[in-house]
Parts: structure tokens; sequence; C-alpha cells
């Protein structure tokens, strides 16, 4: 086909699913097996406990036999005495009272007094021998019995191990065939390809030609690239939300953190969900960049998109997140089933969750594995077919089927919980806030469900776009496009793109010559009107300014003769005050209006023009300083909120930086708090381990000083009453 896409080949596809098959049957063979060693050493440990409690109470068991043989011996040689002491005493009973009979009768009762109470002594013994056999046999019983089941349940365990031991060898084997098998065929490829490259070097001068550019493969690549960011943005919100509130539900159940401390699992658990943003969050800020990177301008094929590169690398990331926080979900569950309100039902439908769990992860560790398959750039110029598809098609095929079955996975998981969070509804000591946690984790599943139903769906659809061919194949050839290849095509597209722009002159608009001969007077006319408009409006703009100019003159003017008639009106008002009073006084009127050169009205009449010219530069002196004022008025109002605009400017400039700095030693010092917990919880791990050793040891060497030290007073014991024995005897022969 024409199809240019990621190609690799089938010995190295083979390979790299032989390794992901054995590593995922190693793991669990490794767990089975390291499971299978505590557990023995467990049963061990149990069996060496039951050993030493037995021997300890044998021990006993011969000390009280042996020290029940002693006190019979002590018994028969007392009963001789009282013999002895009785025949005596018939001899001597018609003798009558004397001092050696009295002597004799005080002796006689005290050896009475003494074999009573050794009589007594002798059932006390008797029935702590009797209560302490039946004890040593009851415990020799349970003992037995529980190292039956022991080793019953070690030779099963064994029977499992050998069974995967047997199948993982049988495994190795095949893997080893096929891997040879492999490796013959893909040095018979490699050996084909070789001769295919001399034989195509040798006559095939089209793969030199420069593809041409596909605008609409590009189109619909950004299409479709956006789909998938909107699918993939909707899965990371869910995504986020579960394992929010995951976390929240291990801080209330089984045990609420507000009241008393959850289990060391559950904090270690929860202290990895709450890293989840991290793991999460890029999924979708590299899908934006490759959506970003996919343009009108740009050459998209899986050998020249690098950001795919980037958005496999953190889908590897969460992949690892999951199979990171899987034991710890696990074993979350089982804590579950041991409270003691877990019923049946919940405990099945917990081991349900856990089956769902561990499909999902392995579903996100297989679409992982055909992501960073389809991100790999490809090194070969020919496309090498798979069962009638190319490569990078099988892998797409795949991945399309991979997607329905997590929707499936997690719709199932869906079901489980929704189920789980109805039986625990049915308890009694169910909290609101455990029934607030459940709905959401429920709407969590539910919008998960519906987006990676939403993705897989669209997958399907637009499985021909990805599996055909791009039309980016050179021209006379069949090779695949590669990267050099590409920037040559876009070089050529922008040159070709900038020659097409340069000989490209607009034209001008025109109209018809009919219309054009019939109109040219109109045009003509229109053509000097314009002119003569354009000249008219240039001359009325200046007359405009010249206009203004002059009302700026005329204002003035108009202020001053307002000044000047204002003067003039009380210069009038003056000389009507002055002439009645000389009319009052008698005086002629001639003689007082006369106008010889030094009558007092022309004096007055030649200062009032004075004063005229005087106030008027005032007027004009004091309206132009209160324009001054007022101007240096906003200058300075200006000047200020300039400086204080700058000032506030710098303030905040060093408050950033002062925060900036801030922020930087205090992200150095949450890393440094990081690092002194996680070795501070290292310290209490190791710390803790040591001192179980160590009390395990101390244990030990105490039981072995008991037994030494009972060993020790049962000798003594021994020599004492050999050491009485031989006194009494010495005194008998005496």
């Amino acid at each position: 086909t024409g199809s240019h896409v990621l190609q690799i080949p089938y010995h190295t596809l083979g390979r790299k699913w032989i390794g992901i098959h054995l590593r995922a049957q190693n793991q669990v063979l490794k767990k089975g097996v390291v499971d299978e060693q505590a557990s023995s050493t467990s049963l061990k440990d149990q069996v060496k406990q039951r050993e030493q409690s037995l021997r300890k109470v044998e021990q006993e068991m011969d000390s009280l036999t042996f020290r029940n043989q002693q006190l019979a011996k002590r018994v028969e040689l007392l009963q001789e005495e009282l013999a002895a002491s009785e025949a005596k005493g018939k001899k001597s009973k018609n003798k009558g009272d004397s001092p050696s009979q009295q002597g004799l009768q005080q002796t006689q009762s005290v050896f009475d007094e003494d074999l009573q109470k050794k009589i007594q002594e002798n059932e006390r013994l008797h029935i702590q021998f009797y209560e302490a056999d039946e004890q040593h046999r009851q415990q020799e019983s349970q003992l037995k019995v529980q190292l039956e089941e022991l080793e019953r349940d070690h030779e099963q365990h064994q029977a499992i191990v050998d069974g995967l031991t047997s199948k993982y060898m049988d495994t190795i084997e095949r893997l080893q065939s096929d891997k040879a098998r492999l490796e013959v065929k893909s040095q018979t490829l490699e050996r084909e390809a070789k001769e295919c490259r001399a034989r195509t070097e040798e006559c095939d001068y089209n793969s030199l030609n420069v593809p041409p550019h596909n605008r609409r493969h590009q189109l619909k690549a950004r299409d479709v690239a956006g789909q998938a960011l909107g699918f993939v943005q909707d899965i990371v919100a869910a995504l986020l939300n579960f394992h929010s509130y995951t976390e929240q539900r291990v801080h209330i159940y089984p045990l609420d953190s507000s009241i008393e401390p959850i289990s060391p699992l559950n904090q270690k658990f929860s202290q990895y969900l709450h890293e989840n943003a991290a793991y999460v969050r890029p999924l979708e800020e590299g899908l934006v960049q490759l959506h970003q990177s996919i343009t009108e301008d740009t050459v998209t094929v899986l050998e020249t998109v690098g950001k795919l590169k980037d958005f496999a690398d953190h889908f590897t990331s969460y992949t690892h997140f999951l199979q990171k926080i899987l034991p710890y979900q696990l074993k979350s569950l089982e804590e579950e089933c041991w409270t003691p309100l877990c019923t049946s039902s919940l405990t099945s439908k917990n081991q349900e969750l856990q089956s769902d769990m561990k499909r999902i992860t392995s579903l996100f560790d297989k679409l992982h594995s055909y992501i960073s398959l389809l991100a790999l750039p490809s090194e070969l110029t020919q496309i090498i077919e798979v069962r009638g598809l190319t490569a990078s098609s099988a892998v797409f095929t795949q991945l399309a089927a991979c997607l329905h079955s997590l929707h499936d996975a997690v719709k199932e998981m869906s079901t489980h919980y929704s189920q789980k969070a109805g039986l625990e509804q049915e308890l009694s000591t169910i909290t609101q806030k455990l029934r607030t946690t459940n709905e959401c984790l429920l709407a969590s599943l539910g919008s998960l469900t519906s987006s990676t139903g939403k993705i897989a769906t669209f997958f399907s659809n637009n499985l021909d776009f990805f599996t055909s061919s791009t039309g980016y194949s050179p021209r006379g050839g069949a090779g695949a496009l590669n990267p050099l290849q590409a920037e040559s095509m876009l070089g050529n597209k922008k040159k070709a793109s900038d020659y097409m722009h340069a000989i490209r002159k607009p034209r001008p608009e025109t109209v018809p010559y009919r219309e054009a001969l019939l109109h040219r007077r109109v045009l003509t006319s229109s053509t000097e009107s314009r002119e003569g408009l354009t000249q008219q409006v240039v001359a009325s703009q200046e007359k405009i300014a010249r206009l203004e100019q002059e009302k700026e003159h005329w204002l003035l003017e108009a202020q001053l003769g307002r000044v000047r008639l204002e003067k003039e009106s009380q210069r009038i008002h003056d000389l009507e005050t002055q002439l009645s009073s000389a009319l009052g006084g008698g005086g002629s009127p001639a003689h007082s209006l006369g106008q010889a050169p030094g009558s007092p009205a022309l004096t007055s009449l030649e200062d009032g023009e004075v004063g005229d010219e005087e106030s008027r530069e005032q007027l004009i002196k004091t309206h132009y300083m209160a324009r001054v004022g007022e101007l240096t008025t906003q200058l300075q109002v200006s000047d200020s909120k300039a400086v204080n605009f700058h000032a506030e400017c710098r303030a905040l400039a060093k408050r950033l930086a002062i925060a900036e700095k801030s922020r930087e030693t205090l992200t150095e010092e949450i890393k440094l708090a990081n690092q002194n917990i996680t070795r501070l919880q290292d310290e209490l791990a190791t710390t803790k381990r040591s001192y179980k050793e160590q009390l395990s040891m101390m244990s030990d060497h105490l039981c072995s000083m008991n037994e030494t030290l009972s060993k020790q007073r049962e000798e003594i014991d021994t020599l004492k009453l050999g050491s009485k024995g031989n006194s009494k005897l010495l005194k008998k022969s005496r």
C-alpha cells in the first residue's frame, strides 16, 4: 500500500511481546515464591515454638516423676520406721512407764505428724501431676492437629510452587525456541532488506523526488486530534476525580482518620493517591502540545510527529503510577474484608473489584505499549506487511480493540462498585461522609465509562483514516516519507508561496470601454470637481483656522471693551455727580463744561485713555499668567501621579522578586522535608525490623536460659535428696 506510517520489523515486535510476556510471568512467579517462602518461614517458626513448649512440658513431667519416686521411697522408709517403732512398743508394753518409753512416744508422735504431712504432700503432688499430664496430653493433641494442618498447607503450597516452576520452565523453553526461530527469521529478513536496498540504490531514483504537500490530510489530522483532545480531557477529569475520591474513602472507611489513625498500609496508599495529579495532568498537556503542533502548514505522519513521543512518555509515567498503587489497592480491599461487619456478599464484591483493578491496570499497560510503538521513529525506507496490513496499521487496529476492552472493564468495575455501595447502604454503621464519597466515586466511574466509550467509538470510526495512505509518498516511488523530505517539502512550499505572492499583481478596477466613452465627460468633470473641492476644503480649513484666531482676538477685545465700558460708565457717573454739584453751587454750565486746554475734563479724558491701555495690558498679563498657572498645576499633578505610579511599580516589582525568592526557598524546603520524611520512614522501618530481630533473638536466648536454669534446679534438687538419703542411711547404720 501507499501508507506512510510507522514501520516496525516483525521480529522486533515479537521480541518485545515475548519480553513483556516473560516479565509479567516472572513477576507473578516471583510474587508467588516470595509468598510461599514467607508462609513456610512462619510455619517453621510456629513449629519451633511448639517444639520448645513441648520440650518444656516434658521436662516438667520428668521432674515431677522423679520427685514422686523420691517421695514414694521416703514414704516406704517412714512406714518401715513406723512398723519398727510399733514392734518396739509392743515389747515394752508390760514394763510400765519409764523415761525411755516417754521418749519413744514423743518420737512416735513426731514421726506420725511427719508421715501425715508427707501423705498430704504426696496427694497434692499426685493431683498436680495428673493435671499437668492431662494438660500436656491436650496441648500435645492440639499441636499434633496444628502440625498436620501446617504440613498439609505446606504440601499444597509446595505443589503450587512446583507447578508454577514447571510451567515457568516450560514457558522459558517455549520462548527460547520462539526466540531462536525469530532470530533466524530476522536474519533472513535483514538479508532480504539489504538485497532490496541494494537493488533500490541501483535502479530507483524516484525516492529522491520531494513529495507534494497534502493540505486536506492536514486539516483532517488537526480535526481528529482536536476531537481526541476533548475525549482525553474528559478521561483526565474522570481519573482525577476517581483517584481523589478513592483517597477520601481510604481516610473514612474502614477507619475514620478524624477519630482514630488508619493503618500504615492505607497511609502509604493515601500518600501515593495524593500524587495522582502529577501523573494525570501531563496526559492532557502532552495531547494539547500534539494538537498545537498539527497545523495546515506542517507535515503530519508518524515519522515527523515528535510531540507524540512526549505524550507516550507521560502515558508511561501514568502506567507506572497505576502499577505502583495496584498492590496497595488490593491490600486495602483485603483490610475492608477483615472488618467485623463485612458480610460474605461484600467480600465477594471486593474480590470482584480486585480482579477489575488488575484488568484495568493490565489494559493501561497494553495501551502504553501500543502508544510507545507508534511513537518510535521509523528507520526503514520500505514498508513491511504483517498479515496483509502494515505494521503501524496492525498497531492501530490493536489499539482500537484495547480501547474497547478498557471501556468494557471500566463499565464492569462501575457495576460492581454500584452493587458494593448498595450493600454498604444496608449496614447500620455507615456514615453520611461514606455515603457522599460513594456517590462521588460512582459519578466519577460513570464519567470514566462514558468517556472511554466515546474515545473507543471515535477511534473505531476513524480507523480507516489512521490506517490509510497519507498521500505524502514521492512521485514515482513507493518509499515512505522521512523527516528530511518533510523539511524539504515545507521549504519548497514556502518558496512557491513567496514566488506566487511576488508575481501576483493586483488588477486595477475598470469599467467597460463603451460605458467609459459615454461617461467620459462626467468622469472628467468629477475629477475636476474633486480637485476643486479638495482645494476648497484646504482653503476652508485655512479660513477656519484664521477665523479661530480672530475669534480669540475679538473675544479678548470684547472683554477689554466691557472693562472700558464699565470705566466710562463710572466716569460719566462721576461727571454727572460733579455737574449736579456745580449746578447746585450756582455756577455757569458753560463755564463748568468749558474745553479750555487746562480744564479738568480734558485732563480726566487723557487720564482715562492712559488707564485703559494700562488696564488692557494688565488684563492680558493676568489672563496668560492664569493660563500658565493652570498648566503648571496640571503638570505638577501629572508629575506627582507619574512619580507615585513609578514608586508603586517599583514596590510591586520588589514584592514580586521577594515572593519569587520565597517561593523558591519554600520549594527547596518542601523537597528537603519530603526527603527527610522518606529517610526517616526508611530509618523507622529499619529500626523496627532490627528491634523485631533482636526481640526474637532475646526470646530464643531466654528460652534456652530457662531450660538451662530448670536443668540446674533439677540437678540441685537431686543432689539435695541424695545427700538427705545418705545422711539417713548413716544415722541408721549408727
